[in-house]
């Protein structure tokens, strides 16, 4: 079965690796590349279920296309809740098959571009000095310049110096923008905001 389907796979200039158990998958360091799983629900040393359940911990988890010779509805529930994007029976049909790796190829790829667009959002981030840490969290949180140099304690000037060079090692063009790339890294303060309109 994974020789016929090695054979289709690379017919349709894909690349395919083959592994006779749970073990040998898991061994195998993930590439880098868009990839997709067809999991058989038995394995000599692991239920391909189980197998799921320990891939699919992850945010950017390889999607799994699952292949059976069993009519087993249960488990078939079981494997779509958990997110499969396939269940098929043997003898597969390969249209259909090729149909969900096409599908399963392109959900990677867009993973892949999200943790790499992520990743780079996070190493800009780093790039922060601590105050212009403080100023982004504040500007995110709709503070006003000269609300956040009170806070601060600092000048409003000293404020827009801070909040251009963080603007521009973010790679941000509005707030709006910036908003959205610290709620995607998790620092979003959804906290209540405090009223400093008495200022002037």
């Amino acid at each position: 079965m994974r020789e016929s389907l090695e054979g289709l796979i690379h017919s349709c200039g894909w690349r395919a690796e083959t592994h006779g158990c749970a073990a040998s998958f898991l061994a195998r360091p993930r590439p880098d590349v868009p990839t997709c799983l067809i999991l058989d629900l038995k394995l000599p040393d692991l239920c391909g279920l189980d197998l799921q359940g320990m891939i699919c911990g992850k945010c950017d988890a390889t999607p799994i296309i699952f292949i059976t010779g069993v009519d087993d509805v249960t488990a078939a529930v079981c494997a779509m809740k958990a997110g499969a994007r396939e269940y098929l029976l043997k003898p597969l049909p390969d249209d259909r098959l090729l149909l969900a790796i096409e599908d399963c190829i392109e959900l990677s790829r867009n993973q892949l571009a999200r943790r790499l667009e992520l990743s780079t959002m996070s190493e800009r981030y780093q790039l922060l000095s601590p105050r212009e840490r403080q100023v982004m969290s504040l500007v995110c949180a709709g503070w006003l310049n000269k609300q956040v140099a009170f806070e601060l304690g600092i000048s409003e000037i000293t404020v827009k110096a801070h909040r251009g060079q963080m603007m521009r090692k973010m790679n941000a063009h509005s707030v709006p923008e910036l908003v959205v790339t610290a709620a995607r890294l998790g620092i979003l303060d959804t906290g209540p905001l405090v009223s400093l309109s008495d200022l002037h």
